[in-house]
């Protein structure tokens, strides 16, 4: 059984979870409506990953008889001039999840809720993943710049991302 306060905690992180859902489609749609369908399909697919990431957290509070108590989700941001300003965005937002999920480990650890810390542990190495790969968009469009036929390639490249639901995900 969950604590109150990591259930509320958890309630919190799903509240993120889907607020950066929101955000990643706001950003896709954006680059939709400028042709820029790759990047679009990537901030498309970060949508579904960030969806999937809330689902895994109703999942676990509901596996530990808790409740998922869902709030309104607040507005985002709908204009980046840039394939290059909404990649340090989206670094500068996972730094932001990963300080939450860090909170969150906190918490099971204070509160020796070692179920919980071991389904986080999950979330820590990924956001290891999501920020290394911000930076690593953020440093190509730097290199490509904001125009010509290295831009066109990496959209393309963008383009290629799939889905896959995360293994934690298809094993509940």
């Amino acid at each position: 059984m969950l604590s109150e306060k990591m259930e509320n905690a958890l309630n919190e992180q799903i509240n993120a979870e889907l607020w950066s859902a929101y955000l990643y489609l706001s950003m896709g749609m954006q680059f939709e409506n400028k042709g820029m369908d790759g990047v679009a399909n990537w901030f498309k697919i970060q949508f579904k990953e960030e969806q999937a990431h809330a689902e895994i957290f109703m999942n676990y509070i509901n596996q530990r008889g808790g409740r998922v108590m869902l709030k309104p989700i607040a507005a985002v941001d709908t204009d980046w001039a840039t394939p290059l300003d909404a990649f340090k965005d989206t670094l500068a937002h996972e730094r932001k999840v990963t300080a939450l999920i860090n909170n969150l480990y906190a918490i099971a650890e204070s509160e020796h809720d070692y179920a919980t810390r071991d389904r986080l542990t999950w979330f820590v190495n990924e956001q290891v993943e999501e920020e290394e790969t911000a930076q690593q968009l953020i440093d190509k469009f730097t290199l490509i710049g904001n125009d010509g036929m290295g831009l066109y390639m990496l959209n393309q490249e963008l383009a290629a991302r799939t889905y896959t639901a995360p293994s934690i995900l298809a094993a509940e």
